[in-house]
This record gives C-alpha cells, structure tokens and sequence, in this order.
C-alpha cells in the first residue's frame, strides 16, 4: 500500500542536538542532587566551627561555582558570536551574488524553524557544558571522600 504522505526527514531539532542536551541536563541534575546532598550534610556535622578541611571544601564549593558561571557565559558568547557570523556571512554572500540580480532577493541565509532550534541548543549546550563538567566531577569527587 503506497502512504498517503510522504515521510517527514527527521530536521535537526529531531536529531543529536536535542538529545545530547537532554542528556546532560539529566546528568547535571542527578550529580547536582548527589553533591548537594554531601555538602550540606558536612556543613551540617561541621556544625558553628568547621575544621580546616571543611573550610577549604565550602570556599572551593564557592569557587568552583564563580568559575563554572563565567566559562558557562563565555560559552555561550562564543558560541552565539560564532553563529551571528556565520548569519552574516550567508546575508553577505547572497547579496554580492550577481545571479541574485537576476533571478531576484535570495532568502538562503533566513534559517528554518529546525535550523533555528538547532543552533539555540548548540548555544545551551555551549553553556551547560562548563557547568556539567564541575558537578560531574564534583559528584565523582566527594563520592570518594567520607562526612567527616
């Protein structure tokens, strides 16, 4: 039986971009619980005078989060100038196109609702990256040491 529709190419959106994030938003979510949960009971057992281990844990906890923020922001900076450029360089080109003049305005540099979204998640995962990496190492980390 032959199909009434013809079968929709899977767009971007559909592809590695979406599933790649939603990965590592889950990751981040599950490490994020596990080292939440590890600092707070320390600060909890260290109590008004924590030692000088837990010290050097809570400002490394500080730290580790300033940085991360500012990789996470740069990024996506990067990621979004790089995009921009690449935006404006298909306008550029399809303007100095002298077949263009004949044929009439160029729309190949207006990016489709599926090209759109896959470079708004190339952006989110630019920056979730940093941000993925700390805690993941974060959760192997304190997973090895104990509440002391």
């Amino acid at each position: 039986m032959k199909r009434k529709y013809p079968r929709r190419k899977s767009s971007t959106f559909g592809s590695g971009n979406a599933a790649l994030w939603m990965t590592k938003f889950t990751e981040l979510g599950m490490a994020t619980l596990q080292v939440m949960a590890h600092r707070v009971a320390r600060m909890a057992k260290a109590g008004p005078m924590p030692s000088a281990r837990d010290q050097a844990e809570f400002q490394r906890m500080w730290t580790e989060k300033s940085s991360a923020f500012v990789e996470s922001w740069q990024a996506m900076t990067a990621q979004a100038v790089q995009q921009q450029q690449a935006a404006a360089l298909a306008m550029a080109s399809s303007w100095f196109n002298p077949m263009a003049w004949l044929t009439g305005p160029s729309r190949a540099w207006v990016p489709s609702a599926g090209q759109a979204a896959s470079k708004t998640l190339d952006i989110m995962n630019a920056g979730l990256s940093p941000v993925h990496r700390k805690a993941v190492s974060n959760a192997r980390r304190l997973g090895k040491t104990s509440h002391r």
